[in-house]
């Protein structure tokens, strides 16, 4: 007697406004479009830190740690296990970056919709930041170049 098994394809989740999101690049895709939040750092349940900032990256590389200081966010996926998603009204959504027993959460203070798009409003010193970012990726780009004999 033989035996066929038949697998069958299972649509991909469907999330709107609250749940789990396990997957690095639905996470990444849910960040990267965040602006200025209010951060709020616990561990155990007790409170470590709270905060204002601005989000100025989103990555996923394992070798790189998740940062918040000075009113900046660098946020590594890789850092955590899920996202989680919940509702503060029917009209705000805010995001659990859960690893273990440690939780980020994210709560936007600008919302896209009401601000034309994706323009962000940067102080002068994240925008510098920024700026100095792409400067020293494109000097590590010369100097590798340089560095290649062909």
């Amino acid at each position: 007697m033989s035996y066929q098994q038949t697998y069958t394809q299972l649509p991909a989740p469907c999330i709107i406004d609250f749940g789990i999101v396990a997957n690095k690049d639905d996470m990444r895709r849910l960040l990267i479009d965040l602006n200025r939040v209010r951060y709020i750092h616990t561990l155990d349940g007790k409170l470590q830190s709270e905060g204002e900032g601005w989000i100025l990256e989103v990555f996923s590389d394992p070798t790189r740690s998740t940062l918040v200081a000075n009113q900046r966010l660098y946020l590594n996926i890789q850092s955590f296990d899920y996202l989680e998603l919940d509702q503060i009204s029917s009209t705000e959504t805010y995001y659990n970056l859960i690893q273990d027993n440690r939780q980020l959460r994210l709560i936007p203070l600008t919302n896209n919709l009401h601000e034309g798009g994706s323009s962000r409003n940067l102080d002068a010193d994240a925008l510098e930041a920024m700026v100095t970012q792409v400067l020293s990726a494109k000097w590590d780009v010369q100097l590798d170049d340089d560095d290649c004999p062909f």
